[in-house]
């Protein structure tokens, strides 16, 4: 009740006694990069053309593409196109490709956007393109490739900055001990840029939504004790599978209802304090088994003997008592070391 309530006053919400037990007890933690490591929040950084188009005609109509998808990254390129004020067309057979990209009819042209796998899918060629995105995907940036009706025509690069405190927060968990892994969609080379920002050395690229779950109970059938870190929808069945799912509290309500804990802010120190209390809580009811244990020990052969009175017993049961619930309040003055 004590560790609970001092989660509480560090804006760490813990569903139960039993999510605080386990916690003590992570040796790997995965943290999805968009959003959790990252701020989310991704801008476009570059538009190359490839074609007869400007890149702000290409802006144009990756913008009228986008314009019904729900994704940050589309977010992105609509909202750089209406911070240009470009005339956005509308579109028609749009369709999300799950982890490849978006489809789209403009103007009579078809658009595909996306990454290398949705170009490969349709069997269109990157190689006019390929230097620029290895530049790209090398610094950090996330680069979609954009084709009209077959043939490739320009990349949007976006880019998402590191959260303020990702950093320091990581440096923390491999104080504690823990295995740290970064999981994305993202390709090899744009994920590697980011991790080795943050001081990551175990990455997870390329992985479907879907498929988040997987990699987190393939990490649990190799023994170890995972954390799962995230606040999107495709995040929840992945928190839900881990031994300890753990939700940022600016993200979706549905990746907080499948967590057992959730961060009130952004600000992934809370990991660490959460970790950190739970050992403490762990800490403190092992002293108290040992003392009362010891104490009881100590009395039974007097009260055997016939040395202690019932009123003396009683007195002792009672101070025993006191004893595990003044050592509990300790942890009152828990705070958590960065």
């Amino acid at each position: 009740m004590v560790g609970t309530g001092k989660g509480a006053e560090h804006g760490i919400l813990i569903k139960g006694g039993e999510h605080l037990e386990r916690a003590h007890r992570i040796d790997a933690i995965v943290l999805d990069k968009t959003g959790t490591i990252t701020q989310g929040q991704p801008q476009v950084t570059d538009l190359l053309s490839f074609g007869e188009q400007s890149s702000q005609e290409l802006l144009a109509l990756a913008a009228a593409t986008e314009k019904n998808s729900e994704h940050p990254l589309g977010e992105a390129i609509v909202n750089k196109a209406k911070e240009l004020e470009l005339s956005v067309a509308e579109a028609e057979d749009f369709q999300a490709i799950i982890g490849h990209g978006i489809a789209a009819k403009v103007e009579g042209q078809q658009i595909l956007l996306g990454n290398r796998r949705l170009m490969e899918q349709n069997k269109i060629s990157i190689a006019r393109g390929a230097e620029a995105l290895n530049e790209l995907e090398a610094s950090g940036k996330t680069a979609m490739l954009m084709a009209i009706d077959g043939s490739l025509t320009g990349i949007i690069a976006v880019a998402d900055t590191v959260k303020e405190h990702s950093q320091a927060a990581i440096a923390a968990l491999h104080k504690l001990g823990l295995e740290v892994w970064m999981i994305t969609g993202d390709n090899q080379l744009t994920a590697q840029a980011i991790a080795s920002q943050v001081g990551i050395e175990h990455v997870l690229a390329e992985v479907l939504p879907q498929h988040k779950a997987e990699e987190v109970e393939k990490l649990k059938s190799q023994g170890k004790i995972t954390a799962m870190v995230g606040d999107g929808i495709n995040d929840a069945p992945a928190l839900a599978a881990a031994d300890v799912g753990i939700a940022i509290g600016t993200g979706t309500d549905v990746a907080m209802e499948a967590a057992d804990i959730t961060l009130m802010g952004g600000d992934l120190r809370g990991i660490v304090t959460a970790i950190q209390l739970s050992r403490a809580t762990m800490g403190n009811i092992k002293q108290n088994l040992f003392w009362a244990f010891l104490y009881n020990s100590l009395g039974i052969p007097f009260a055997a003997l016939g040395f202690l009175s019932p009123v003396i017993a009683g007195a002792a049961m009672a101070l025993s008592s006191v004893s595990v619930v003044s050592n509990a309040l300790r942890l009152r003055w828990f705070r958590p070391h960065f």
